[in-house]
């Protein structure tokens, strides 16, 4: 078994963002760390809209980055910091979009350890030297600098290594032009290693040091040192030399303090909510920060954007005068989701990479100057400190956003908690169904394959139209002036203003239907009908040609200097405009064999008189090509077979990674009427066609549309649903839009729509625009109320039954009854603060072993939510299944299906633990209202929770901590039939084929157990011999396993044949009830097929088919949000090409981090029988001669190798 491992959808979570002039422009821009993949945002200044430039996968994890810039440069380098034990600067080329590397250097072990430097980058203000740190004992420095060529050069590193110490945080501070200096929280545990006792351990001191890098000498120093408190947690260096004071901010629990070599420390307090519910012993602490400087009157000022670990964001500002601090303050500014990273532009934006859930980017529309919000200084606070003994507590009233307003949102799924994948409105590709995020934030999501289109205009014709253009009245026009819809006996014009209209006087023939609009020359139009030419000159001038008796028009083809029509018969005219703005026919005609059913031409290139092709598609089941110079005119030069009659023509020139800088590669697109879309490329010399590549779109016969996306040509494609065939980031993509069945459509620009489609669906008229490109899929998000754990489909009714739990939250009802004992105690209770909108603030946190958990009936047409049942008395939902059970005395119908929910009741995490769990089993009924809802029948208590349920020949099968149970129903509890304590620590998930089923245990892999009907025995009879901490799994057929664990890896696992046939024929049972356990385990052991590190935690597996008529393919999610797809290979040739091109990628285009490609899939276990489809698509990035030297030594050509590449993605997945 050989497996091609593709990414469907990246990981969308992001784990930490910079900004900086990475261009070299004035505009900044953003680079995230997305887990392997770097990535670089470019906010629209103006909308504040954020677009995906690059992404590029780097095969190893990327821990840390920094920008950072020389003295006196323009363009800010990315330092990054990764798994590969090397220290990597990138430098990002605009010209060609991607990121060069500039420096790698090594200095450890590859691998997240703790003592290899990767995890803190520090990069000096100034740009002169870089410090890389590990979790503990050591530090680099590296000093950055130009050489005579202005080159970026790095110099061997230095060693500011200290053992026996572990590192808390590590920034750069800004000191000026002085030598470079360098912060560390570090605590030294050489005291505490020796004691056995454990009381030094205690008394370790956590210090503040600072560290220099003398410039003279080439040399690192320990300058400073300063105890601090031992919760201290994260460093904020503030700005020095001409900026600010210099030092550092020390964020600590519950306070914050200011700390420098030469000044009286300062501090001030961290506010919290002013909830009653709230634990005053609980601390809180800082977790993000972003600072920002402005020039205000030729003077730096600059403040402090702080963020809890509940959202809460405050701002810090310094009263400083000539470097001397006399002052902090802090305020409430606003609160958003926690972030992992905090961007402040000079734009006037803040972009927030969250934690979970989608990203955000805001608009500043304060800066939080709003004098009525209360301000601490650190002047009262430490007077306060001073006449208390324990640490004053602020308080702060939570209000809704104030100085930030939400513009854009980067989708986000993280974290994926499951995911299916249905069909369940009969469409042509299936949806995948996920639940994702955590606490409020969470979200059920409908991820469905295509481009988003929103809509901004709708509006009903009169008839149903045939056809729509629109033109601009001149070529140096920005904007299109008309909109031309064709019915079947009249044209009609629409003026596109502040509002569409109808005009009458525009010289177009309003009476007969129309075959094509174009604007001609400088200042002309012109219209094509079945009878003639209608040429239209600015002055109203109309020139008619006619066409001969008892002939008319068919198909026409136009361009900005050009018109070719196609007269009934297969004859076809040509006509050119000459410079006097006149359009003459060529003298010769061209007689063509057969009917013509398509024309096209395309665009003029500029400089040029004319383009020198025309395609024309006949009946024949052909395509060709004929020559349009005037010394040849109308010859033909090339001709292609196609396998049906072509319906549409669309000649255009595309920008994709294979063309040279200037200009693009000519495509011939070729929709054919039995629904297949052709690309060929066009020979812009010869006009020769090769390279055809292929693509089914749907039922329909193809229509083509030259139209414009990001400024870049692009072709709408309408078949039985629309596709857009466009390049982005260098690469041509073909996606569909999910959108309503289309007709006919047309580039649209105006004022308020500067890239946008009008089309005709049905009577109407539709003006939509397609802006986020390179996603997938779209998303319909159902909000949610905790953290989903597990969702079951209800197949009668098509509603999903979904189970959340929150960990150490207040339920709805312990709510209530704690803001009741607090009115008793004789608190205020102010009903703003208790009733605060939980999207923005969250839940209220609770202590420890304490719940809120639901049950949720969702409707997934209309994306609404049905019912939401509470759980009370601390119970916890972690499992559902959907059972159909044999012999039910509460059911109505034979064929009714329960619900089955499984609990826990005080359940805790470490160790773990429950008081009880139960089974309650409900019904999906009709309400009185009409709509579906829950109905309880009873409830079973257990011994432990049940994390793992699952229909099991009508009857339910149970994973209760480590038992395996089948339980049955009864009137008033479920009732227990047997069971196995085999399974060594807790079952978390089940699947079944005949009588066999497949346990997954937490920490020991997969167990194959045989259920015997005779003896009512369930029995163990293989398992693996590694032992995998599982998190995902499924049956690829009866003996073969696909599955996932806590650390990255996916895995196939197979049970060999002859063990199968041995256990299945065994009708006695006798051979498997006595057989000896082997090495500790179960008397079978499986085979290991494949072993592929994926770099993140699978939270789901699907045996699926994403295409109709596709190969079937294994689909994973994965915690942080990515989707891929692991193709089976058909062919033992395809397995070598591809072994072969993977191994050639791997030497000539080693990973950006500097990660060996092979170490990095081989993590924990080597790599077996996976190829790595996201390595072998770089191939198309590469440069030319890379791209030949690899095709020669595989024996193909570059076009062969490309497409061979391209066919596994567009044959399984898309």
């Amino acid at each position: 078994m050989f497996l091609y491992n593709l990414s469907l959808n990246p990981t969308t979570a992001i784990n930490q963002a910079i900004h900086g002039n990475f261009s070299g422009t004035k505009q900044q821009e953003i680079i995230t760390a997305r887990q392997t993949r770097i990535e670089l945002l470019r906010p629209d200044p103006n909308t504040g809209k954020v677009h995906t430039v690059l992404s590029h996968e780097c095969f190893g994890l990327i821990r840390s980055l920094a920008p950072f810039r020389l003295t006196g440069g323009s363009k800010d380098y990315i330092i990054v910091g990764s798994d590969s034990g090397r220290i990597v600067i990138l430098e990002y080329n605009p010209v060609k979009n991607v990121f060069d590397k500039v420096h790698q250097e090594t200095y450890g072990k590859t691998g997240c350890r703790r003592i290899v430097p990767g995890q803190y980058l520090a990069a000096d203000p100034k740009g002169r030297a870089v410090m890389i740190g590990a979790v503990e004992k050591q530090r680099l420095v590296y000093i950055l600098n130009r050489d005579s060529a202005a080159n970026l050069t790095i110099s061997s590193p230095l060693e500011a290594h200290k053992s026996h110490t572990i590192i808390h945080h590590l920034v750069a501070v800004d000191v000026g032009f002085e030598n470079p200096m360098f912060a560390c929280l570090e605590v030294d545990y050489s005291d505490a290693d020796s004691d056995m006792a454990g009381a030094d351990m205690e008394q370790a001191e956590k210090n503040l040091v600072y560290y220099e890098l003398d410039l003279g000498l080439n040399h690192v120093v320990r300058k400073w040192s300063e105890v601090v408190h031992p919760k201290a947690n994260l460093l904020i260096p503030v700005p020095g030399g001409h900026d600010g004071p210099s030092g550092v901010l020390v964020c600590t629990e519950n306070f914050i303090s200011y700390k420098h070599p030469e000044m009286e420390e300062l501090r001030i307090p961290i506010p919290r909510r002013a909830q009653p519910l709230e634990d005053p012993s609980r601390g809180i602490i800082i977790v993000a920060s972003a600072v920002h400087k402005m020039r205000v009157n030729k003077q730096t000022q600059f403040f402090f954007l702080l963020q809890s670990e509940e959202g809460d964001l405050y701002k810090v500002t310094m009263d400083y005068d000539e470097d001397v601090v006399k002052g902090l303050t802090i305020k409430y500014f606003d609160t958003i989701p926690v972030a992992t990273s905090l961007c402040i532009l000079k734009s006037g934006f803040l972009f927030v990479a969250n934690e979970f859930g989608n990203h955000h980017h805001y608009s500043f529309e304060s800066l939080g100057d709003d004098p009525d919000d209360p301000e601490i200084s650190s002047a009262d606070y430490m007077e306060a400190e001073a006449n208390q003994d324990d640490i004053p507590l602020v308080y702060f009233k939570p209000r809704p956003l104030k100085n930030l307003l939400l513009v854009d949102e980067l989708e986000s799924m993280a974290p994926l908690m499951d995911a299916k994948v249905l069909n369940l409105a009969d469409e042509e590709s299936p949806r995948i169904y996920s639940i994702c995020g955590r606490g409020t934030q969470s979200s059920f999501r409908i991820l469905n394959q295509g481009l988003e289109a929103s809509e901004l205009a709708i509006s009903e014709l009169p008839g149903n139209p045939s056809a729509v253009w629109t033109t601009k009245l001149r070529s140096s026009d920005e904007y299109h002036a008309y909109i031309v819809v064709s019915f079947a006996n009249a044209t009609l014009v629409l003026s596109i203003g502040e509002t569409v209209e109808e005009v009458a006087d525009t010289g177009f023939l309003t009476n007969a239907p129309t075959l094509a609009v174009q604007q001609l020359g400088e200042d002309a139009l012109l219209q094509i009908h079945p009878h003639g030419i209608h040429h239209i000159h600015a002055d109203r001038r109309v020139n008619e040609w006619r066409v001969p008796n008892g002939r008319t028009i068919v198909e026409a083809a136009t361009n900005s200097r050009q018109a070719a029509i196609a007269l009934s018969g297969g004859e076809i005219v040509y006509f050119e405009l000459d410079n006097m703005g006149q359009l003459n026919e060529h003298q010769e005609r061209k007689q063509m064999t057969s009917n013509i059913t398509c024309l096209s031409l395309g665009d003029v290139p500029e400089g040029r008189q004319r383009s020198r092709f025309l395609a024309v598609g006949c009946d024949d089941q052909t395509v060709r090509i004929l020559h349009l110079d005037p010394d040849s005119c109308l010859d033909a030069v090339s001709m292609q077979a196609l396998q049906g009659v072509p319906s549409s023509l669309c000649i255009i020139e595309m920008t994709d990674s294979g063309t040279e800088l200037g200009h693009g590669t000519q495509y011939l697109n070729i929709g054919l009427s039995n629904g297949i879309l052709l690309r060929t490329i066009l020979d812009n010399i010869t006009g020769q066609l090769s390279d055809t590549r292929t693509r089914f779109l749907g039922a329909k016969s193809v229509k083509l549309f030259r139209i414009s996306m990001q400024s870049q040509p692009a072709v709408l494609a309408l078949s039985s649903k629309p596709w857009l065939s466009y390049t982005f980031q260098s690469r041509l993509h073909l996606t569909p839009l999910s959108y309503e069945m289309l007709e006919y459509g047309s580039a649209f620009i105006s004022e308020q729509c500067p890239e946008g489609v009008v089309a005709i669906a049905g009577n109407t008229l539709r003006i939509f625009a397609v802006e986020k490109l390179g996603n997938t899929f779209n998303q319909v998000s159902i909000p949610l109320k905790y953290t989903p754990r597990k969702f079951a489909l209800h197949p009668p009714t098509r509603t999903f039954v979904v189970v959340e739990s929150d960990h150490g939250t207040f339920s709805p009802a312990e709510k209530a009854k704690g803001i009741t004992e607090k009115e008793n105690e004789g608190f205020e209770i102010d009903a703003d603060i208790t009733d605060l909108d939980p999207l923005q603030f969250g839940n209220v946190r609770n202590i420890a072993g304490k719940w809120a958990s639901c049950i949720r009936l969702i409707e997934p047409f209309q994306g609404t939510t049905l019912q939401v049942i509470e759980l009370e008395e601390n119970e916890a939902a972690f499992s559902v299944a959907i059972v159909q059970f044999r012999n039910n005395p509460h059911a109505i119908d034979a064929s009714e299906q329960f619900v089955i929910v499984g609990t826990g009741q005080n359940v805790k995490l470490s160790p773990r633990s429950a008081t009880a769990g139960y089974l309650h089993v409900y019904r999906i009924v009709q309400g009185e209202n009409g709509k579906l809802r829950l109905d309880f029948i009873h409830k079973t208590p257990l011994d432990d929770v049940p994390h793992a349920l699952l229909a099991f020949q009508g009857r339910l099968l149970a994973g209760v901590g480590k038992s395996l149970r089948i339980y049955d129903i009864g009137k008033k509890k479920m009732l227990r039939k047997c069971e196995t304590k085999s399974i060594p620590n807790c079952i978390v998930a089940l699947h079944t084929q005949g009588h066999r089923i497949i346990a997954t245990d937490v920490q020991e892999s997969i167990h194959y157990v045989i259920y015997k009907h005779m003896d009512n025995r369930l029995v163990v009879f293989a398992d693996d011999t590694i032992p995998r901490w599982m998190t995902a799994s499924t049956m690829v057929d009866y003996d073969t396993v696909a599955g996932g664990d806590k650390f990255g890896n996916f895995f196939v696992d197979r049970l060999p044949a002859s063990i199968s046939r041995e256990v299945d024929e065994d009708t006695t049972g006798n051979r498997i009830y006595h057989e000896k356990g082997y090495l500790q385990g179960a008397p079978n052991k499986v085979e290991n097929l494949c072993e592929y590190y994926t770099g993140d935690i699978i939270t789901s597996i699907h045996r699926t088919t994403l295409l109709s008529g596709g190969r079937e393919v294994l689909l994973t999610t994965s915690l942080l949000g990515a989707i891929s797809i692991y193709v089976p290979f058909i062919s033992k040739e395809d397995v070598d090409f591809f072994q072969m091109l993977e191994m050639h990628m791997r030497s000539e285009a080693p990973p950006l981090a500097g990660r060996d490609h092979l170490l990095y899939r081989s993590f924990y276990i080597p790599v077996r029988a996976v190829i790595d489809g996201d390595l072998c698509e770089q191939y198309n990035s590469l440069p030319g001669e890379k791209k030949r030297s690899i095709a020669e030594e595989l024996d193909r050509s570059v076009a062969e190798v490309q497409k061979k590449i391209e066919d596994m993605r567009v044959r399984s997945g898309f």
